[in-house]
């Protein structure tokens, strides 16, 4: 084996899907790519980091909600423009043509583009290592989207792409707690 630097030992680890969070401050809405997300348990308890550094950050700790949109593989430039330029000086939602949906719990709205939202309510800010914790308080999924494959970042500006599905599910049902 060849040895990896230290690092760069994050790029092993590879979290959850790439995902858009979207906010609003009050005035605007506004959106940022997140490459490290977490599901906490089996309910619907989420992490994502991010901080001051992000514009979005602000309206996060003031409103205490977003929406975790949830794009796909043909979505992949739009994630990185999105990623690479700010909300204090740029309309993302202009600049990259998203559609604005509604959402029903919050303010910050959905994209109409991507496969699936998270409405959130923020229940924490663990500041030392940069993460929110979120709570979902609705879900929705674009059933007759034809593209389903997300995008996962590696942390070094290369992605993988969701593949082929393996069905196990029976032969761990016995071993998973009631209910799933």
């Amino acid at each position: 084996m060849d040895e990896l630097p230290i690092s760069k030992a994050f790029t092993l680890l590879e979290p959850g899907p790439v995902v858009l969070v979207t906010t609003h401050d009050g005035r605007r809405d506004n959106v940022m790519t997140i490459s490290w997300t977490m599901v906490l348990d089996f309910s619907a308890s989420f992490a994502l980091t991010t901080g001051p550094w992000n514009y979005s950050f602000a309206a996060l700790q003031r409103t205490k909600e977003c929406v975790i949109a949830i794009p796909t593989v043909d979505m992949i430039d739009t994630v990185v423009g999105i990623g690479t330029c700010s909300g204090k000086d740029t309309d993302k939602f202009a600049k990259f043509g998203l559609v604005r949906e509604k959402a029903g719990h919050v303010r910050a709205p959905l994209i109409g583009q991507c496969l699936a939202h998270i409405e959130c309510r923020v229940v924490d800010f663990i500041e030392r290592y940069g993460v929110v914790v979120l709570e979902g308080v609705a879900a929705y999924m674009d059933a007759g989207r034809r593209e389903r494959r997300m995008i996962h970042a590696i942390g070094d500006g290369s992605f993988v792409v969701d593949g082929r599905r393996i069905d196990r599910r029976e032969m761990m049902r016995s071993k998973l707690p009631d209910g799933l």
